[in-house]
């Protein structure tokens, strides 16, 4: 349950548009991943495909970057999902123009689950490389996403409910 003074980024509901996610796979650099972004009939938020790590591959990802959140007194981020057991990465940019991401790694259990991670642990990283700056400590967020790439060839299937600062 998303208590009244969470900040809601982002809630999958059967109407809502999906126009502004868009799936980014490592076909970008020549690699032969896919992957893909809808809404169910339950209206959670399907991201699912395939990672390959022919060609140098390796990666898909799905990104937001109609985002426009002030974190306030927000200390974490809370994601709703429904995972496949895999590994994967939470990604949040600050600043639209930033070649960086802050990001960090969660697990996923195969139910239904509040993934809830503190903003300050988020490290900026570039291209797979922790860069020497300092974590996330910004008063707002402007971009949402999540990566999959473990580094073998997986199939992936991520379900999203929720998205919100609390």
């Amino acid at each position: 349950m998303v208590s009244a003074d969470a900040a809601i980024i982002f809630d999958f509901d059967k109407g809502v548009s999906l126009k502004h996610w868009l799936v980014v796979n490592d076909v970008v650099m020549g690699g032969r991943s896919s992957g893909g972004f809808s809404l169910n009939d339950d209206g959670h938020g399907v991201y699912k495909g395939e990672v390959s790590t022919e060609n140098n591959g390796g990666f898909s990802s799905l990104r937001c970057s109609d985002v426009n959140v002030k974190v306030g007194e927000a200390t974490t981020i809370v994601v709703r999902l429904k995972g496949d057991g895999k590994q994967y990465q939470l990604r949040v940019k600050d600043n639209k123009r930033s070649y960086h991401s802050y990001i960090l790694n969660f697990e996923t259990t195969g139910e239904w689950q509040d993934i809830v991670i503190p903003l300050n642990s988020m490290y900026p990283s570039f291209r797979g490389r922790r860069l020497q700056m300092e974590n996330f400590s910004s008063d707002k967020i402007v971009e949402i996403g999540f990566l999959i790439g473990n580094k073998k060839n997986e199939e992936f299937e991520l379900l999203l409910d929720k998205i919100y600062l609390k």
